[in-house]
């Protein structure tokens, strides 16, 4: 009885130093074993790019393995409802991206809230899409565009990535604020779209600039214009498409987030590893190779981005009554 006594004591006092241990010592030990960054796109795209380049950044300054786990389906929400239902410990992260945006409107039902579900962790990066057209068409500005579809209302046809996707989604507000119809072409991914425009099967499209770029350089397709507030240094002889319609802005982006609930000392030190990796050279170069800009700052400053997208993307849906795939 002696020894079972003595150790129930040790234990004891082994769980109140436990419990006695700091936040900021628990995040200072963070981490000690691999950390899971889910994805809700397929390999290849974008989004896995990102991912991989910073997991790849994140695990070198975090001295443990960050492992890219990518879960497709349902336009991102099965990844993101993963991470929702994970133990808010540090060890589940998600690559947020305007898909959790665009769906808090586009699905009547889902299991949960991403504003209120998913803690913002850091911005990563943003990047334009780009207005392409095959070049058997008589348009090569925006102006032109805009007249032509006036002058041949739905003869034009808008090809997307599929129902709800950023490139849709640009294209949709393009046609809200100018008051053009196209009509909409969705296809299971953005690669077989960019096929069918490249052989002049569809007329338009707001596609990645990642994506497009060569197919510009190379004259197979005709750019117009970038839909960013800014001019891309990958293509920097297109205007922006707000030069001639002011108020249109889209973009993609990618960033962080964790469970509900997750230790805020953690957050903090993954958000503070994130910004030092944007701040270093290599990581910048690689993320403009792909035409993209940074996206530093606080927590707040990425929850701040994710609200005003919500709302923004919210008002788009509405008004072209997009439905899911």
């Amino acid at each position: 009885m002696k020894l079972r006594r003595r150790e129930f004591l040790q234990l004891a006092a082994g769980a109140a130093a436990l419990s006695a241990v700091s936040p900021s010592a628990r995040a200072q030990a963070y981490p000690t074993r691999p950390v899971r960054l889910i994805i809700g796109y397929p390999p290849g795209g974008s989004a896995d790019i990102t991912a991989r380049l910073t997991g790849q950044w994140l695990s070198e300054r975090l001295g443990q393995p960050v492992v890219i786990e990518s879960r497709p389906g349902a336009a991102t929400n099965l990844a993101t409802e993963a991470v929702v239902r994970a133990p808010p410990d540090g060890y589940t992260l998600l690559l947020v991206a305007p898909a959790n945006a665009i769906n808090a409107t586009l699905y009547d039902k889902l299991n949960f809230d991403s504003l209120r579900d998913i803690v913002p962790v850091a911005g990563i990066i943003r990047f334009p899409n780009v207005v392409v057209v095959n070049p058997s068409l008589p348009i090569k500005t925006i102006p032109e565009l805009i007249a032509y579809a006036k002058a041949n209302p739905g003869k034009l046809n808008m090809a997307s990535s599929g129902n709800g996707s950023t490139i849709h989604m640009s294209g949709e507000l393009f046609k809200m604020i100018t008051g053009i119809n196209m009509v909409h072409v969705p296809y299971r991914g953005g690669a077989p779209a960019l096929t069918d425009l490249i052989s002049g099967q569809v007329h338009v499209m707001f596609d990645n600039i990642p994506t497009s770029a060569e197919h510009v350089r190379a004259g197979r397709l005709r750019g117009l214009a970038v839909t960013s507030a800014a001019r891309s240094d990958v293509l920097p002889e297109l205007p922006t498409v707000a030069d001639f319609v002011p108020g249109y802005e889209a973009s993609a982006w990618y960033g962080l987030g964790a469970p509900k609930g997750t230790p805020a000392e953690i957050v903090e030190k993954v958000n503070k590893e994130i910004n030092a990796i944007l701040a270093d050279a290599t990581p910048k170069a690689r993320f403009a190779e792909l035409g993209a800009s940074l996206l530093p700052g606080s927590p707040a400053d990425f929850g701040k981005l994710l609200a005003d997208e919500t709302e923004k993307w919210g008002k788009v849906v509405k008004f072209a009554g997009v439905k899911p795939d």
